[in-house]
């Protein structure tokens, strides 16, 4: 059976700032969701959150970019957005960066990721969402898992895996997409990579399945200005001839450094916490989630926290002894981010605009 599964992702309002969406918004969006999910064709849904973003995923028969399924998710946050002003919200619709629906949400603010494929007799899959970063902040722990036999062992032993892959990388300051081959061109992705601001890893997929999807949108390209780290997410197909569950997450354990945390102006760990997990308001640490799921004929049959286990206390103590090392070195770069990317806040604009006015 021909599945595709949908992940959409959106800030709408959160509790006394960037921490998590209140329970009235929660209830808002999967009532909306829930009432109109036969005339869209969804046939299961699972909402949480992973600090102030809200994610649906959807299960049907659409395919990809369906008009029904994008529509019917855009809708249901503008519903949680009205109650996330109602209770005078921090953000309260923030993500929704366009006045009326065009058809698909991307480039509207929400961010999505998506796979189409014939359903496996076991099919597993995991939903990796983050807070308080950008979508390079996947760059590091996916090209290790795709690229990397020490990270992934199905490389070498796996003779699907092994025949190579097909990852799609995203200029995502142009909106172009590459396509690079996997081992041979393993070089010019890391290149690529290595500048996880500009180019970010959009897809993977074998000769002939997906194998993953990324949400790629800046928000700053879509509103013009900053307002707030795009916090991406993405599925992924596991085990047999995909990677297995043990080596897709195991990638996150090493809290590596990415772009994000308060006012999205600092490199910090990035640290994995469990399902439902509120924003730290410990410098709004950068953060990631991971949800299992098992499906049958379109139906999620069950989920797990992967991250849940107490192995994994001890890499997010990892994580914040990382960030304290990071925050002793201040506001003076490589504790905050370059210029570049500072620029699209107006407030640090006008005050190098004010600075360079006293140089003579």
């Amino acid at each position: 059976m021909k599945i595709t599964i949908s992940a959409i992702k959106a800030d709408i309002g959160s509790i006394g700032g960037h921490t998590r969406p209140s329970d009235e918004v929660l209830e808002a969006v999967e009532k909306f969701v829930r009432k109109g999910m036969k005339a869209a064709g969804i046939i299961d849904l699972y909402i949480a959150y992973t600090g102030d973003d809200i994610h649906l995923l959807m299960s049907h028969k659409n395919g990809l970019e369906n008009s029904k399924v994008h529509k019917l998710a855009w809708d249901a946050f503008k519903a949680g957005a009205d109650v996330a002003k109602s209770q005078s919200l921090y953000g309260a619709g923030q993500d929704l960066l366009k006045d009326s629906f065009s058809g698909n949400v991307k480039g509207m603010g929400p961010g999505v990721a998506e796979l189409e494929f014939e359903e496996r007799p076991n099919e597993a899959f995991v939903l990796f969402t983050m807070d308080k970063t950008e979508p390079g902040a996947f760059n590091y722990p996916f090209y290790r898992l795709f690229c990397e036999p020490s990270a992934n062992t199905g490389l070498i032993v796996n003779p699907k895996l092994a025949s190579g892959m097909k990852l799609t990388v995203m200029d995502v300051m142009e909106g172009k997409t590459a396509e690079f081959s996997i081992p041979q061109d393993n070089f010019l992705i890391a290149a690529l990579l290595m500048y996880p601001g500009r180019y970010v890893i959009d897809s993977v997929r074998n000769e002939t399945e997906p194998i993953l999807s990324a949400t790629t949108d800046k928000l700053h390209n879509i509103a013009g200005t900053y307002v707030g780290k795009d916090d991406p997410a993405a599925l992924m197909r596991l085990q047999k001839d995909f990677p297995a569950t043990e080596e897709a997450c195991s990638v996150f354990k090493v809290a590596h450094y990415v772009a994000g945390d308060t006012r999205g102006s600092h490199h910090m760990p990035l640290m994995p916490v469990r399902i439902k997990a509120a924003a730290s308001s410990n410098y709004c640490m950068p953060i990631v989630s991971a949800v299992l799921f098992s499906m049958h004929e379109g139906r999620f049959t069950a989920h797990h926290d992967a991250f849940d286990t107490p192995d994994w206390d001890y890499f997010r103590t990892k994580a914040v002894k990382k960030a304290e090392y990071m925050r002793e070195q201040g506001f003076v770069h490589p504790a905050t981010l370059v210029p570049d990317e500072l620029e699209y806040s107006k407030g640090y604009k006008a005050m190098m605009d004010s600075a360079r006015k006293k140089f003579k």
